[in-house]
C-alpha cells in the first residue's frame, strides 16, 4: 500500500497530481503550519505576457495550522481569478469543457482555505481520470507532532508499507525510523513534460489547469510522461 502525503495546495502543479496518481492513499497534510507566500494559497497560470500569480487572500497568524486559515472575503478575489481564467484561456481547445466548474467555485462563499483547495483538487483528480484513490485529511487522524513520527503514524494508520516522498524528503525526515517500522521510502523525482500551450514558448511549473484547458482528455497521458 503506497501512501503519499502533501499539504493541500491551491490549483496545484502537475507533480502534485503525479503523487496522487502513484499512491493508493493520499493524505492532505492540513494540520501543519501554514506557510505564507508558498503554494497553499497561490499558483501560476500562463498569460500572453508570461506567467502570473493567482493568490487567495488569507487572514492568518504565525504558527497557525493550514486547516485554521481563513480566507479574506473583504477582497473580491474570486471574480478576479475567474476573469483571469477567461481572459487567458478562453481560446484554449478545451476551455469550455471545464470552465463551468470554476464558475461555480468562484460564485460560492468560501470561509476556510483548506475547503476550497481540497474541493478543487478532488474535482481535478476526477476529471483527469485518476480514479480509486483514497483521500484523507491528516487532521482526522491521531498523529504525533514530530515530523518523522507524524508521517510514520499516518502510514501505519492507513496500512501503508511504502511511503512516496517528495524528492527532498530525506532533508527533513529520519529515514532510519521508517526502516525500523518496516516502511519503505521511495522518492518522487518528477520530470516536467512538455505539451501544447497558448502564447509562444513552453512555460513549465504552472497550475495543472493550464494542462487541462489545453489538452483536455489527453491530460493524464501527458502527466504520466513525466514519471
Amino acid at each position: 500500500m503506497i501512501v503519499a502525503i502533501h499539504q493541500p495546495q491551491y490549483l496545484p502543479w502537475l507533480g502534485y497530481f503525479d503523487k496522487i496518481d502513484r499512491s493508493d492513499v493520499f493524505i492532505f497534510l492540513d494540520n501543519v503550519q501554514f506557510k505564507k507566500n508558498e503554494w497553499q494559497n497561490r499558483n501560476k497560470i500562463k498569460t500572453s505576457k508570461g506567467w502570473q500569480w493567482l493568490s487567495v487572500p488569507v487572514i492568518h497568524r504565525f504558527t497557525q495550522k493550514i486547516c485554521e486559515v481563513e480566507i479574506n472575503n473583504t477582497v473580491q478575489w474570486g471574480r478576479k481569478h475567474l476573469n483571469a481564467l477567461v481572459t487567458n484561456y478562453s481560446k484554449a481547445l478545451f476551455f469550455k469543457e471545464y470552465i463551468g466548474f470554476f464558475e461555480q467555485v468562484y460564485a460560492q462563499d468560501w470561509n476556510n482555505l483548506v475547503d476550497i483547495n481540497i474541493h478543487i483538487i478532488k474535482y481535478l483528480t476526477k476529471v483527469l481520470g485518476i480514479l480509486d484513490k483514497k483521500l484523507v485529511l491528516a487532521s482526522e487522524l491521531d498523529t504525533r507532532e514530530e515530523p518523522t513520527e507524524r508521517l510514520i503514524d499516518i502510514c501505519r494508520q492507513e496500512r501503508g508499507d511504502v511511503y512516496l516522498s517528495g524528492k527532498d524528503g530525506a532533508k527533513y525526515m529520519n529515514t532510519e525510523k521508517f526502516k525500523e517500522e518496516g516502511i519503505k521510502i521511495i522518492f518522487q523525482d518528477y520530470k516536467h513534460p512538455q505539451y501544447t500551450q497558448l502564447y509562444g514558448s513552453f512555460e513549465p511549473y504552472l497550475s495543472i489547469i493550464d494542462l487541462l484547458f489545453n489538452c483536455g482528455p489527453k491530460s493524464l497521458s501527458v502527466l504520466r510522461k513525466g514519471e
